[in-house]
């Protein structure tokens, strides 16, 4: 069994425990920051309601300070929540739309929808360029699905 085959049974274990959807995030944020050394930051992010049109710091991990909001016309995390697709950056210099740290070289954000709405994010920043190859992206968009499921629930 793969290691993304085991976190990912890890986290749906985690979830089954009849945990709030806060309480799985935070968990799943600690557990790939502890787990994933290139993954120098991992949070969520959640739509404000009732505009839906920013996103706030929800549980977090990393070793820097995030943006607390983001407007959702804004970087890479608003270009996510817009079009509802996986943003990929393996190179964050090379786009003007990045936001967030001078030390970040990569960072993929996924949309977590709920009802064909986009209700939360799950960022990942890394320090090192090339970090989210396509396995990297599959992995990711399973554990967001994860917290989507989750998020139906409650």
């Amino acid at each position: 069994m793969s290691k993304h085959d085991e976190q990912l049974l890890e986290f749906e274990s985690y979830a089954r425990g009849n945990v709030s959807v806060e309480s799985c995030m935070q968990h799943m944020a600690q557990r790939l920051h502890e787990n994933t050394t290139r993954y120098n930051w991992v949070g969520f992010y959640l739509m404000e309601a009732p505009a839906c049109d920013t996103l706030v710091l929800g549980p977090y991990v990393g070793s820097f300070t995030p943006t607390p909001r983001i407007p959702i016309d804004k970087g890479l995390c608003g270009a996510a929540a817009t079009t509802g697709k996986t943003v990929v950056i393996n190179n964050v210099a090379a786009d003007s739309r990045y936001l967030g740290s001078d030390n970040v070289k990569s960072n993929i954000v996924v949309p977590i929808t709920v009802k064909g709405r986009v209700m939360a994010e799950l960022d990942v920043e890394s320090y090192f360029a090339d970090a989210f190859p396509p396995a990297e992206q599959k992995f990711l968009e399973a554990c967001a699905r994860l917290v989507e499921r989750q998020m139906q629930r409650s």
